[in-house]
């Protein structure tokens, strides 16, 4: 197997034609067809479905996929790395980001990393928090920002801000509501959360199961924070979820928020890495960033309903400022 059966495989997976890959990596589409022949042939499997209007991964393909990417994009961070001066880190860190924290944390993040690493491209990719895992595991994603249910365990992880939760819906539906409910009357409420097991929804069960109390009474799975906007400005639920997302409406009085107590209802942030593939100097120059943004967000309150988590001492003779970045 070499590289440029990978860089080929992927020009095509993508184009989703042999003879707009050939024109994107500069070869004869006979060679890159010979080199996939050759490829297919190693693996054992077929990699692609042929038809006359192109073609489209098969199951081997979409298997084969995810590798491809981390392999490359190893590569390419190896090369960087050391190709790496004085002038500061260079090359392309791809974050991964909940779409339930993007609010807080990716405008302020773009900002700062331009700011202080001009050479470094950030790629912001906003997925759906088992997806990210997933990705990060496969060496897709640099890095991400994850929350932290127990189960991060192979992750390296720097935990960033505990973030409380609210039971947040229009107005009408809460307007004999107190300025707070117990964890039994929120769960009791018609919610309208993400899909098992993305988001918030396992932590929300977890605490539910910690507390002795029933499972949350689901009437909706929606995992887009859009789609959830709207179903709540519709009237017709309640969800439990940080301020953030939903600050906005929040503000404008379209929706109302009340903190969950009797046990108070929170998450964990942490930025997580993996613990097998070494972080290029990019990278590991992201995460400093990322700690340093999330401490002055909590410190300035632009981040409401989110405490910073002391970070732990650096190791002796570390150079970087969290378990993430020392281990790169």
């Amino acid at each position: 197997m070499e590289l440029r059966q990978l860089k080929y495989f992927l020009a095509i997976a993508e184009s989703g034609s042999f003879s707009r890959a050939a024109d994107r990596v500069y070869v004869a589409q006979s060679a890159l067809s010979h080199q996939m022949a050759q490829l297919e042939e190693e693996l054992g499997a077929d990699l692609f479905h042929r038809s006359r209007r192109g073609v489209a991964l098969t199951e081997a393909g979409q298997r084969f996929y995810p590798h491809a990417v981390s392999i490359l994009r190893q590569v390419e961070d190896a090369a960087l790395s050391a190709r790496s001066n004085t002038d500061g880190p260079t090359g392309k860190v791809v974050f991964g980001i909940p779409h339930s924290a993007s609010h807080a944390l990716a405008l302020p993040l773009l900002r700062s990393v331009r700011q202080a690493l001009p050479k470094v491209q950030l790629e912001l990719t906003e997925e759906l928090t088992g997806t990210l895992a997933t990705q990060l595991r496969a060496g897709q994603i640099h890095l991400a920002v994850l929350f932290d249910d127990g189960s991060l365990s192979e992750f390296a992880r720097t935990a960033l801000v505990r973030e409380r939760m609210y039971l947040i819906g229009p107005p009408a539906q809460t307007a004999r509501r107190t300025s707070s409910v117990t964890l039994r009357q929120a769960l009791a409420q018609p919610l309208i959360l993400p899909a098992s097991p993305h988001g918030v929804r396992p932590l929300i069960e977890a605490a539910a199961q910690r507390a002795g109390l029933a499972p949350p009474q689901v009437f909706a799975d929606i995992s887009s924070i859009s789609i959830l906007r709207t179903s709540l400005l519709a009237g017709m639920g309640q969800t439990l979820l940080p301020l953030m997302p939903l600050k906005t409406d929040i503000d404008a009085g379209l929706l109302q928020a009340t903190p969950v107590v009797s046990p108070a209802l929170e998450r964990v942030l942490a930025l997580c890495a993996s613990e097998h593939i070494p972080l290029s100097a990019a990278a590991q120059a992201v995460a400093q960033q990322v700690v340093r943004v999330v401490g002055e967000l909590c410190r300035d309150k632009a981040w409401p309903g989110a405490t910073l988590i002391a970070q732990p001492p650096e190791p002796k003779g570390a150079k970087a400022t969290t378990r993430v970045a020392q281990r790169g």
